[in-house]
């Protein structure tokens, strides 16, 4: 009797904070604690090399509020309230001019943050702590393996 192949898994993304779609916290948000929510990962396929997250409002013109790089690629998670003197995990530098997680602060209405794993071929290998748009640049010439997007919202 042959043995069966092992299916693929799809790579995951989920908070203990909150569910896909779902409002973000306000313990979250610049209106709280403006720490990062934890997160957890699974299903990394086995040719990624490196994993980034980028967390964007594509209702604030796709405001940077989060960048961490080249983590291992390996199924994990990152705690609550990563310090933005962590090291690792390497982060880039928010469009608010912080390194770390600036969370969600909208200046009216509800706004979607899109938290987006990216499963690369190779690291990024970007020096000290990189803007939003450089991480971006990277990502477009990066060979993606795999994505997931985890997307909360926040309303002003």
């Amino acid at each position: 009797m042959a043995t069966p192949t092992p299916q693929p898994t799809a790579l995951t993304l989920t908070s203990p904070a909150f569910a896909d779609g779902s409002p973000i916290p306000t313990e979250f948000t610049c209106r709280g604690r403006d720490v990062s929510p934890a997160l957890a990962w699974r299903g990394v396929p086995p040719e990624a090399a490196a994993l980034v997250l980028l967390v964007d409002d594509p209702d604030g013109r796709d405001w940077v509020h989060w960048t961490v790089l080249d983590l291992p690629a390996t199924d994990g998670e990152l705690p609550r309230a990563v310090a933005p003197t962590a090291d690792p995990p390497q982060q880039g530098r928010n469009d608010f001019g912080r390194i770390g997680y600036g969370g969600p602060c909208p200046p009216s209405g509800t706004h979607r943050y899109r938290f987006t794993l990216y499963a690369l071929a190779a690291p990024l290998a970007l020096p000290g702590h990189p803007a939003g748009g450089a991480v971006r640049a990277a990502l477009r010439g990066a060979t993606i393996r795999a994505t997931v997007t985890l997307t909360g919202t926040f309303r002003a």
